[in-house]
């Protein structure tokens, strides 16, 4: 079903971190962008589609005015708004983000450190774009940050705190079918499993609170109202996003799964309407799954299509490179390149 293209070589190794990958496709200027974390940077590639020219470029982590710092990065992802795409990074000391090319930070938040050392790290990770104008990120603290960022510019403002996780964030997703009919358009994940479900708006709205067993959530995707969650345990969970009602559990891997992945525009015009879902975990294996909605019986069936083994690989980051789900991407701890597949 796939077949495995030329890797693209990056600065530096990817870091054990979850979702250690993020992708952004440019189709007028037909490139895409990757990004990859190490320790206290993010290498940025940028890959034209027909292989023949890559281009380089290191982010590291900043505190305020300090030039660099070596506080460690936990996350960068790119945030697509309609009018505007960031790249956001998160750490230890705070919040950046930039330009999507990674030339230009517009803004920067730091995080509240005690004054006095606690056992429990400081850091910022989840990252999630939402409707019109909202970037959210999560906290160790469990708090979510809401940022409003306007249509072009630097005066993106912290405009709501959201405290009902008492765990760090492990991930966060938005609706990503782009349907606007959806209630629910962001999904919160914690270190306890605890899954927060809202509605986006002026005063974000706690629509779900979905419990966790004590099990690390460390990834989730959100789609047509359906939450995808990826746990230590290895299985995927399927809810309704607004009742918590459970559609499916799979036994996906035999180890911690590091990153899932949704493709919204695989199955547009079929019905049921078919979604791929991607899975990657410690146990070297990458799954494409396919997701199936009925509407009549507003139900969520999940189907096993396709593994791939990263050979004596821990994966630690897996992206489709685009919304069909024809290709996706593959970082692994201490390996210094990004593994492309393709259909065949």
């Amino acid at each position: 079903m796939y077949h495995k293209e030329k890797s693209i070589q990056i600065k530096s190794s990817a870091s054990a971190l979850y979702n250690n990958l993020s992708v952004l496709r440019i189709a007028p200027r037909c490139l895409t962008y990757f990004t990859v974390v190490h320790a206290n940077v993010v290498n940025m590639v940028s890959a034209s589609w027909d292989g023949l020219n890559y281009s380089h470029r290191q982010l590291q982590s900043k505190e305020g005015n300090v030039a660099t710092s070596s506080s460690l990065i936990m996350q960068a992802a790119w945030c697509v708004l309609p009018s505007r795409d960031l790249l956001v990074l998160t750490s230890q000391k705070g919040i950046q983000m930039y330009e999507s090319d990674g030339s230009i930070m517009v803004y920067w938040h730091a995080l509240d450190t005690p004054e006095t050392p606690t056992a429990q790290a400081v850091f910022a990770r989840g990252i999630a774009a939402v409707r019109e104008k909202y970037i959210c990120v999560g906290t160790s603290t469990g708090s979510v940050l809401v940022f409003d960022v306007p249509a072009k510019g630097s005066n993106i403002t912290l405009s709501e705190v959201l405290e009902e996780h008492k765990e760090p964030i492990t991930d966060m997703a938005s609706e990503c079918s782009g349907s606007l009919e959806c209630i629910a358009d962001l999904v919160s994940a914690d270190d306890s499993g605890l899954l927060c479900v809202w509605k986006s708006g002026e005063d974000f709205q706690l629509l779900n609170k979905i419990p966790g067993f004590d099990v690390s959530c460390s990834s989730v995707k959100l789609w047509k109202g359906t939450v995808a969650a990826g746990y230590g345990t290895g299985q995927i969970r399927l809810y309704e996003g607004v009742t918590g009602i459970l559609y499916a559990e799979v036994n996906a891997h035999a180890r911690w799964i590091y990153s899932l992945d949704i493709a919204p525009f695989t199955g547009l015009l079929s019905l049921p309407v078919i979604v791929q879902l991607l899975s990657a975990a410690e146990d070297s294996l990458v799954r494409v799954w396919h997701l199936s909605l009925t509407p009549e019986t507003n139900s969520v069936e999940i189907e096993h299509m396709y593994n791939e083994c990263v050979t004596d690989t821990q994966i630690c980051g897996a992206k489709f490179c685009d919304g069909d789900g024809y290709a996706f991407a593959v970082t692994g701890y201490d390996l210094s390149e990004i593994i492309r597949y393709t259909q065949a």
